[in-house]
């Protein structure tokens, strides 16, 4: 007598697709931090009427100048910051490296040669024509002083410091944000895990004793559901940081406790015709308005709308 297998029903086969779906689903949804983000949308709008009055409440904020290319700039368009003394953006290009000064109607101002360093992703104005530049392979930063006359800029021979261990890739320091107030930088190690790092006694002043620390908040740090971080701005008026992710195509607003309290999306919605492509750099002025930038070559502008 020949025993046969008996071959399983459309049921079993239906079932066994539906746990493969289901798992599947699960892990995408780790992987890309869904589940946060979902949970993060349903408590901004419960705590909206609280927030939208004690912070800068990104809801609020629409696209008035979209996708603008950069002129003379083909690719890698990568980080921006506000300096309020020239009235002006300062961006950063890595390939071919140059530093970009940038009107708030993104038209280039002049362009700054950049030696020395392997790999520029970001930009943060200090004050008194101060920068820190960050280089993400070697995850170091450095302070180079520019004002109207710099035409350029050799990275051997400034001041520097390393935040990190080792050789990052391109996985390594991908934003930048100074807390004047405080007087401590923060800077974003863009994944494999995301962190920011919090660095005070950098740049010293001269003749000052050198005593840098470098520190982090985990908590802070396990909370954000984003897949990476690519650009940070501080604002001074509320003390809060604002953390800009490439891959999850969003900018959150975090409070003074490092919790998620706003955010922008650059999917779709705040007057976006189209998706951000690539979003590398977030700067803030002074009133408010926001700038963002996006490789290959664009600038975006965003205002805050009666509510």
């Amino acid at each position: 007598m020949t025993n046969r297998r008996k071959k399983p029903g459309l049921r079993t086969v239906l079932c066994i697709a539906a746990i493969v779906a289901l798992v599947a689903a699960v892990a995408a949804g780790w992987h890309f931090r869904l589940f946060g983000r979902a949970s993060f949308t349903v408590r901004e709008w419960w705590y909206a009427r609280h927030w939208r009055e004690r912070s800068l409440w990104l809801a609020d904020y629409a696209v008035v100048l979209e996708a603008k290319p950069v002129d003379g700039v083909a690719d890698n368009l990568s980080g921006l910051t506000w300096n309020a003394d020239t009235g002006s953006l300062f961006a950063v290009v890595n390939n071919l490296a140059e530093i970009l000064e940038l009107s708030t109607g993104g038209e280039v101002l002049r362009r700054i040669g950049l030696t020395g360093m392997a790999d520029p992703e970001a930009v943060e104005y200090i004050g008194d024509g101060f920068y820190i530049l960050s280089d993400e392979r070697g995850q170091k930063l450095f302070q180079v002083f520019i004002d109207a006359g710099t035409e350029s800029v050799d990275a051997r021979a400034l001041q520097r410091i390393t935040v990190g261990s080792g050789d990052a890739g391109n996985k390594g320091v991908e934003g930048l944000a100074w807390d004047a107030s405080g007087k401590k930088l923060y800077a974003a190690k863009e994944k494999r895990p995301i962190h920011i790092y919090e660095v005070t006694g950098f740049p010293n002043a001269p003749g000052a004793m050198l005593n840098i620390e470098v520190t982090s908040d985990e908590a802070r740090d396990d909370r954000l559901f984003l897949t990476d971080i690519s650009g940070l701005h501080f604002n001074e008026r509320y003390g809060h940081l604002l953390v800009l992710s490439d891959e999850s195509r969003i900018i959150l607003e975090l409070d003074r406790d490092g919790h998620p309290v706003s955010s922008l999306s650059l999917y779709a919605g705040h007057g976006l015709t189209s998706p951000v492509p690539q979003p590398e750099g977030v700067a803030m002025d002074g009133g408010g308005v926001l700038y963002l930038v996006s490789e290959p070559n664009l600038f975006y502008v965003f205002r805050p709308q009666p509510g």
